[in-house]
């Protein structure tokens, strides 16, 4: 029987912002805010949700949500219009955050961090973040052998489980790229891959 592989890390810190857009162009990308921190912490040994941290955030650049950020986040203007700042909001996740040591930061792509990066920087504050960044969506494919990146809810299907919650609500795409990270840290495979890989 193989040794059990001690896991690097003893939490994975498993983010999804959401954050001001517009089809139409109104909100370039390089005044795009976050709107809502969809975190959860996963036990790096048994990949169990152990904890979770979500709030929505009230946007100062583009305060009025377009109807397409609407209706891709189903979050609504009152959500903002009640939430706090960013500061705000940073101040009370690094409170929550400061009861885990030993973390790394994974997202689905590179967004999450470069959006986190850029609103930081906008409001002069350091980044409540210094775990190392683990790209999940990248690690995904590598890890399954696989030459297509997937889509979030592409790779909830190809794993073989359904969508849980709203795709594009910050909280619910955090619990479900927490439930593909068998897949990528552990030694779960994808059923057409467990023949060529066993």
């Amino acid at each position: 029987m193989p040794e059990a592989v001690v896991p690097a890390f003893a939490h994975y810190l498993v983010i999804d912002f959401e954050a001001t857009c517009c089809d139409q162009g109104t909100v370039p990308r390089h005044a795009m805010e976050i709107i809502e921190f969809g975190v959860v912490m996963v036990d790096a040994v048994d990949f169990r949700i152990v904890d979770e941290f979500q709030s929505f955030v009230r946007p100062v650049r583009h305060p009025q949500l377009t109807g397409f950020c609407k209706q891709l986040t189903s979050i609504r203007q009152a959500d903002v219009d009640a939430a706090p700042t960013f500061p705000a909001c940073v101040a009370a996740f690094e409170s929550w955050l400061s009861r885990y040591r030993d973390v790394a930061f994974c997202s689905w792509g590179d967004y999450d961090r470069n959006q986190l990066q850029q609103d930081c920087d906008f409001h002069r504050i350091p980044n409540p973040i210094a775990a190392p960044h683990r790209n999940v969506k990248r690690l995904f494919s590598e890890r399954q052998r696989r030459t297509k990146m997937y889509g979030l809810s592409g790779a909830v299907r190809e794993a073989g489980l359904a969508f849980t919650g709203t795709h594009h609500r910050g909280i619910d795409d955090a619990r479900n790229i927490a439930r593909l990270l068998p897949f990528v840290f552990g030694d779960a495979r994808l059923a057409d891959n467990a023949e060529r890989v066993a």
